[in-house]
């Protein structure tokens, strides 16, 4: 198959926030000394469990988005925070209607109803200000968003579980090409919560521990909040580019993933042709790496059979721990510091490797030439993203 190459995005500005902190430098701090955010589960569970959670101060909402106020809305102000003066300069540059607003979530504003039933449940009634449309809906964040930002276009939020966030990049490119956009806003954004907590337990999807992706003995993933943004537009100063996003769907199995990773590769080759890329002008992968046995193994299978041997291949999830709907975004910006900074941190928790891991795994921090990396977010279901990020 001949896929057409795409006009590049270009990435003029990007902001995160994770259980490592907000922005840039204290992401970088972390990932420089191997220091994990992840930490015992303070929501109440039957069920011992890690998690990765938020410990940024979270800025108050304006006036006359009061009622909306919910912790995720909170995380998307702090991270609109960081993209200010990009966005500033995108507001000069292009009509409010030509800017859009394209995220992904798995759960939105779901531990706002939790804390809601909770209280009904102890009193009989719901907290006085809670309302499901203004708290929980992906609109509900969605309008937050575009009201700090100024973005009058387009806006949705895609909720295909561990992609999510990855969708919105491929969702800005189409937008571009067929000129109904100049820039948007992509991302994504979710928060812990405790049906997510419960629901991967229940499939025994857990560690108990910090998760070990590619580690010989890892007992599953660790549930993260978080999220990243990134502004992308048609011209401007970039910081770097997206030039391939490998989108494919294998339905294999609606929580398993394909034993030979066939989506994951798909997805892997169709970014590398987009770009008009081959493999060997892959640098570095940031692998989805869950630490689930059946994941790990299916995704090694794949990048195996598309980078050069040598390539050196993390998950940044014993860091983060899984970010669900905001995984994509969040490894997104973790491989754009690596683009930006030329070294790629450890894999955090994978020392010993798992001998059917055939990767070059680094268990400690390696400088070197990374101008290409590929991101990976693989999902229930089958589908699958892949981004390669280059250097502009």
């Amino acid at each position: 198959m001949v896929v057409p190459k795409r006009q590049p995005l270009l990435v003029t500005g990007y902001s995160i926030v994770s259980a490592l902190g907000a922005g840039r430098a204290e992401h970088l701090a972390a990932l420089s000394a191997g220091r994990t955010g992840l930490a015992p589960c303070t929501i109440p569970l039957p069920f011992e469990t890690y998690s990765g959670q938020v410990r940024a101060e979270l800025p108050e909402l304006p006036p006359a988005l009061q009622a909306r106020t919910t912790r995720i809305a909170g995380m998307a102000a702090l991270l609109l925070e960081d993209l200010a003066e990009p966005l500033r300069r995108a507001r000069e540059r292009w009509r409010p209607e030509r800017i859009a607003v394209l995220l992904g979530t798995s759960t939105a504003g779901a531990e706002s109803t939790e804390d809601a039933y909770r209280a009904f449940v102890e009193t009989g009634s719901f907290p006085r200000g809670y309302h499901f449309r203004y708290q929980h809906t992906f609109g509900a964040v969605l309008h937050v968003i575009a009201e700090l930002s100024g973005a009058r276009g387009p806006a949705w939020m895609a909720s295909t579980a561990c992609t999510s966030s990855g969708k919105p990049f491929a969702s800005a490119a189409r937008l571009m090409a067929a000129d109904v956009i100049d820039a948007a806003i992509v991302g994504g954004i979710d928060t812990l919560c405790a049906l997510t907590l419960r629901g991967f337990q229940s499939l025994q999807a857990l560690d108990y521990g910090p998760c070990r992706p590619f580690h010989p003995d890892r007992g599953g993933i660790s549930i993260g909040e978080g999220g990243a943004f990134a502004l992308v537009e048609r011209t401007g100063d970039p910081r770097l580019l997206v030039t391939g996003i490998g989108e494919t769907s294998d339905a294999f199995h609606i929580s398993a993933p394909h034993p030979e990773g066939a989506g994951a590769l798909s997805a892997m080759r169709l970014a590398l042709q987009q770009a008009g890329r081959a493999p060997e002008d892959v640098d570095h992968v940031n692998a989805h790496g869950t630490g689930t046995r059946l994941n790990d193994i299916a995704e090694a299978k794949a990048i195996a059979q598309v980078v050069r041997p040598g390539t050196p291949v993390i998950s940044t999830k014993g860091y983060t721990g899984h970010t669900l709907g905001a995984a994509a975004a969040v490894e997104f910006a973790l491989a754009a510091l690596v683009v930006e900074e030329q070294w790629v941190p450890r894999s955090l928790g994978a020392g010993p490797v798992d001998p059917e891991i055939q990767l070059d795994v680094p268990t400690e921090l390696r400088r070197g030439r990374f101008r290409s990396v590929l991101s990976n977010s693989f999902a229930f279901g089958g589908n699958n993203v892949s981004l390669l990020l280059e250097a502009p």
